[in-house]
C-alpha cells in the first residue's frame, strides 16, 4: 500500500497535520502532498520538502489517504472535482471538515468509498492535539490506521458520529476558549502587579500545570480545587467571585453555541 498523504486545503489544519507528521516522523516530506490554489504562499512549505499542487486531481493520483481539510463552504466543489478521479478500493477518505457527516461526503463519491472523520485542533502542530475520530462504514483496519496516524500527534478517542460536532466545540474550538482564558489570567496578573510577559508566563505555566495534574493524577477538577481552597481562603473568595459573574455558565453556553454553529457550517455553504 502507498504511504502517500495529500492534504487538500493547506491552511491552519491542514499545514498543521503535515507538520505534525513529520515532527513525530510518521511521514517524510517527500511523501506528503499539500494543495492551495495560490501556490506562491506555500514557499515554505517546499522549502521543508512538502510537495505542492494547486491541482486536485493530480495531487490525488497515487495518495493512499486523501485529507479534505477545506472550509465547510469550499468542501462541494473540491468532492465534485475529484469525485471522478478516487479509487475506492485503494484509497481512504480522512474529513477534517467541521459539520460535514460521512453520508454527505459519500454522497458525492459514491457509496463504496470508506470516509473517516476526524476532528483535530491546532495542538496538533506541536503533537499534543486531542482528536475524535469517526465513521459509519469504514473497516476496522482503516479505523486503526487513523488511530495511528492521528495519535502520533496526540490523544485519539473514538467516538459515535452524531457527536462529531460536539466534538467540534469542545476540541477545537475549545483551543481557542482556554487560550482566552489564559490571557484573561495573564491580565488579572498585569492588574495586581506584574509586568505582561511574567504575567502571561506565570498563567500558562499555572494552566499547563492544572492540565497535567488531571491527565497524569486521573484526578478530577473538583478534587483539586478543594486541596487549594482553604476555609475562608483567598482561593475560594476568587473562585466564587468568578462564578457569581457567570464564569462557568459563560463557558458552557459558549460551548454549546460553539456546536450548534459547527452543525449547520456546511449547510449553509
Amino acid at each position: 500500500m502507498s504511504n502517500k498523504i495529500t492534504i487538500i486545503g493547506s491552511g491552519n489544519i491542514g499545514l498543521s497535520l503535515a507538520n505534525g507528521l513529520v515532527k513525530k516522523e510518521y511521514s517524510k516530506p517527500s511523501d506528503i502532498t499539500l494543495t492551495r490554489r495560490n501556490l506562491k504562499l506555500m514557499s515554505e512549505e517546499v522549502a521543508a520538502g512538502f510537495n505542492v499542487s494547486d491541482n486536485n486531481i493530480v495531487a490525488i493520483y497515487d495518495a493512499a489517504i486523501v485529507v479534505l481539510a477545506v472550509l465547510p463552504q469550499q468542501l462541494k466543489k473540491v468532492l465534485e472535482e475529484i469525485a471522478s478521479s478516487i479509487e475506492p478500493e485503494k484509497q481512504l477518505i480522512i474529513s477534517v471538515v467541521s459539520g460535514v457527516t460521512c453520508a454527505d461526503i459519500r454522497k458525492e463519491l459514491g457509496n463504496n468509498v470508506q470516509v473517516i472523520r476526524a476532528m483535530p485542533n491546532t495542538a496538533i502542530a506541536i503533537g499534543q492535539s486531542m482528536t475524535c475520530i469517526a465513521s459509519d462504514n469504514a473497516n476496522e483496519e482503516n479505523m486503526k490506521e487513523v488511530t495511528a496516524l492521528f495519535e502520533t500527534v496526540g490523544a485519539v478517542v473514538t467516538i459515535n458520529e452524531d457527536l462529531m460536532t460536539s466534538a467540534t466545540a469542545l476540541c477545537a474550538c475549545g483551543i481557542a476558549f482556554f487560550l482566552r482564558s489564559i490571557r484573561a489570567a495573564s491580565q488579572g496578573g498585569v492588574e495586581i502587579g506584574f509586568h505582561a510577559h511574567d504575567a502571561l508566563k506565570m498563567a500558562v505555566q499555572t494552566a499547563k500545570g492544572a492540565a497535567d495534574l488531571l491527565l497524569i493524577s486521573q484526578s478530577h477538577p473538583e478534587g483539586e480545587i478543594d486541596k487549594v481552597t482553604s476555609p475562608k481562603g483567598c482561593t475560594i473568595a476568587g473562585l466564587n467571585e468568578m462564578e457569581h459573574n457567570g464564569f462557568s455558565s459563560a463557558f458552557i453556553k459558549g460551548i454549546k453555541l460553539s456546536a450548534l454553529k459547527a452543525g449547520g457550517l456546511y449547510k449553509e455553504g
